[in-house]
This record gives C-alpha cells, sequence and structure tokens, in this order.
C-alpha cells in the first residue's frame, strides 16, 4: 500500500478552502438578511411616525407641509435603500453600501440640536422644529 502524503495534503487544503468559501458567502448572506431585516424594521417605525404625526396635526387643526414632506423623504430614501439589497441578493452581489444609524446615545432621552425640544428616541426628525435627527 503506497500512501502518497502530498497528493492527501493537496486534497485537505482543496477542501479547506471549500469550506472557507462556503463559510464566507453563507455569512455574506446572512449580513444582507440582517440589514434588509434592518432597513424594513426602519422603515415600519418612520411610517408609524408618519402616521402619528399627521394624525397629532389633523387633530389639532395644525398644519405643517415641510415637517411631513422630511418624513415622506426618509421614508422613500429608506424604501430606496431596501430595494438595492432585495436587487444585489437576488444578483447574488456580495458588496453593497449600507447607511447605519447610530442609536441615541442615552436611551429614552434625545433632544433636538436645533431647538433642544425633547423627541422620542427613534424619531427621525423633532416635532417641534422639523430638523432632522
Amino acid at each position: 500500500m503506497n500512501i502518497d502524503l502530498d497528493k492527501i495534503l493537496e486534497t485537505g487544503a482543496q477542501l479547506a478552502d471549500s469550506a472557507k468559501k462556503t463559510a464566507t458567502d453563507l455569512a455574506q448572506k446572512g449580513k444582507k438578511q440582517v440589514d434588509l431585516m434592518n432597513a424594513q424594521t426602519r422603515l415600519s417605525k418612520a411610517q408609524r411616525q408618519l402616521g402619528a404625526l399627521v394624525y397629532s396635526l389633523e387633530k389639532n387643526g395644525e398644519k405643517n407641509e415641510l415637517l411631513v414632506k422630511k418624513y415622506v423623504d426618509a421614508i422613500s430614501t429608506i424604501e430606496e435603500e431596501i430595494e438595492t439589497l432585495k436587487k444585489q441578493e437576488s444578483q447574488g452581489q456580495t458588496s453593497y453600501t449600507y447607511t447605519y444609524t447610530a442609536p441615541a446615545q442615552e436611551p429614552g432621552k434625545k433632544t433636538c440640536p436645533q431647538c433642544g425640544a425633547e423627541v422620542d428616541e427613534d424619531a427621525l426628525f423633532c416635532s417641534c422644529c422639523g430638523a432632522q435627527l
């Protein structure tokens, strides 16, 4: 029985490379799915905030078209990001740009940098002055 050690080592190296590639592909696919879920969560949150804003304005007989437009624009941006992520996933692309939104520094407390009003920690815009947060 003649064992070719070089052949065994070469086969082992090929198997290791194949396993590494598979693991990398799975990790990238998982990251894409997490990014997509995060974007969908942000979209849902922004849509709820817009609904609450419109309701509040209507209930109080107020108009703030600029603030409503800012929410609509922010929602459109998130929707575009989701579409980009979905297209890249279906095309099997592995590189893309993802915009990370850092969480508020103090949970539950956030103030508008423009006017200093206290706002919800997940608000996209100030409900007082309309500044983007």
